[in-house]
């Protein structure tokens, strides 16, 4: 977890895996490593996510062990390639079938109705654009599973009885490291795409939903008369609902036309049909022009899966008191630039940051920049804000497109097509950060946002190909053994014949 936000000691991820893989690797057996590696995951996840214990409460513990589970068939595999004496062959599988096992655990917790792909392994590297080139091959998977790779390298090389596994190994760690910057040299930013300017709002922690909006009014109405092309509220900046609250609805109005840039606020409010829902709301001068509502709801937090059986959550932390209600699909949000001139948005709502999928969807859709709104108020004292924030770096990389979030209460932040960050605004400070991000022509595509999740899919396939291995590799060697079995009884048998016959023929004395 020093890999991670806010200890931000990335380099520490390349070896940081090596003592837990050491335990896994010298269990007396497979079982034993399975369960190694599942109390290994469990700690991981109990540690990263420590800040969620006001929204879960003793949930969190069950959480970490159900998760945990995963990481058991990663303490097998390196159990099953890796025991001494270890051979280059079996080397060189695990330095693709390690990688490929941790991936297919990340991906399956990665599921949203489990959780979101949140605290994954590849995202310590946020901070590191040369090694976020791989991202834009392959998303954050094949980040994680270079790390996860380097990992199992350097346990090799550390292990290995003989000479040639140990310098298989660090080639191949060599090979890996390199990677990311040579892909990351091939991806320059094409120039001449021209740049818009973007103010991200952060009010500060303010608890009354009417001084929170009073706030970032006051902090936008600062930027009149700056070229400004687009402002963006933090998540649930306003409670009003803007179809339907025309005094709330002026106010954005006015600030729209003051400053000559559209507005993205964040609605948090209850609905005609008595239902609450979060949705990014694009306001120019003439008014609402669209607004996108959150699908994604954070579990626990935004609502409260098996409500019937788990409600009582609620009743011991902070955990939803209600469910939010979904949206139904993703759309991009028409926005324009001072000049008039096309600036489509994909604006996700703060737990969607997560999933490499929707920025994927948006860039694909036409997005110019992608937005996130967020709030992280409740976890303002921890590693949350800046775990967040960081995930916005990692989809600006994958899909070649600048990134910005706008909290309430910090991290706010802009990052360039690459993942490069231009500006932030710590959990400290107030106000609003003015931001000039270089975009990348229209229809740019990164090969993670042609190709998709090919990195995980091909992960699950190397996973199963090798559970079929191991499989009939244990059906050859135990008809193997049944066979030298079976023949030394038939000896054995044999000897004991002879000497019987032996016995009878011999003459009496």
């Amino acid at each position: 977890m020093l890999a991670f936000p806010a200890p931000g000691q990335a380099w520490l991820a390349w070896i940081a895996l090596v003592p837990g893989l050491l335990l896994m690797q010298r269990a007396p057996s497979g079982r034993e490593a399975a369960v190694r590696g599942w109390w290994f995951g469990a700690g991981f996840i109990l540690t990263a996510m420590y800040w969620l214990v006001p929204s879960v409460g003793p949930g969190l513990p069950v959480i970490a062990v159900l998760f945990g589970a995963l990481q058991g068939a990663v303490g097998y595999t390196v159990h099953r390639l890796l025991h001494p004496p270890l051979t280059t062959r079996r080397a060189l599988l695990a330095l693709l079938v390690v990688p490929a096992v941790w991936v297919c655990a990340e991906y399956a917790r990665s599921w949203h109705a489990l959780g979101g792909p949140w605290a994954l392994l590849g995202a310590t590297q946020w901070q590191h654009p040369a090694i976020l080139g791989l991202a834009a091959a392959g998303g954050i998977w094949l980040v994680s599973a270079a790390v996860a790779a380097v990992n199992t390298g350097v346990l090799i090389a550390l292990t290995a009885a003989h000479r040639r596994p140990r310098a298989v190994a660090a080639a191949v760690a060599v090979l890996v490291l390199a990677s990311g910057p040579l892909l990351f040299s091939l991806r320059e930013a094409p120039a001449g795409a021209g740049a818009v300017t973007v103010a991200l709002v952060q009010p500060g922690i303010v608890a009354d939903p009417q001084a929170r909006f009073e706030a970032s009014a006051r902090a936008t109405a600062g930027l009149a008369g700056q070229p400004v092309d687009l402002v963006v509220w933090g998540e649930s900046s306003t409670t009003a609902d803007l179809d339907h609250d025309p005094a709330a609805l002026d106010v954005l109005r006015g600030l729209a036309a003051t400053t000559g840039a559209q507005v993205v606020a964040g609605e948090d409010a209850r609905k005609a049909d008595g239902r609450i829902s979060k949705d990014a709301v694009l306001v120019s001068p003439a008014g609402v022009v669209d607004r996108y509502r959150k699908i994604r709801l954070v579990p626990f937090g935004e609502y409260i899966p098996l409500r019937p059986v788990l409600g009582w959550i609620a009743g011991v932390s902070r955990a939803a008191g209600e469910n939010r209600a979904p949206g139904t699909g993703f759309h991009l949000l028409p926005a324009t630039d001072r000049t008039g001139a096309p600036l489509p948005v994909g604006a996700l709502i703060c737990f969607e940051s997560a999933f490499p999928d929707m920025a994927r969807t948006a860039a694909r859709d036409g997005a110019r920049v992608l937005v996130y709104q967020s709030s992280t108020s409740t976890f303002q004292h921890t590693w949350a804000p800046e775990q967040h924030v960081s995930l916005a770096a990692i989809r600006a990389a994958e899909t070649g497109r600048p990134a910005v979030q706008a909290s309430l209460t910090g991290v706010s932040a802009a990052f360039d097509a690459q993942g490069r960050e231009l500006g932030r605004l710590g959990t400290d400070r107030t106000g609003a950060l003015t931001v000039r991000l270089p975009l990348t022509a229209p229809g740019t595509l990164t090969w993670y946002d042609r190709i998709g999740d090919v990195v995980p899919v091909g992960a699950l396939l190397v996973t199963a190909g090798a559970a079929v291995a191991a499989g009939v590799s244990r059906r050859r060697s135990g008809r193997a053994a049944g066979r030298a079995a079976g023949q030394a009884s038939a000896q054995a048998s044999g000897r004991a014949s002879a000497q019987m016959s032996a016995e009878t023929s011999a003459p009496e004395l």
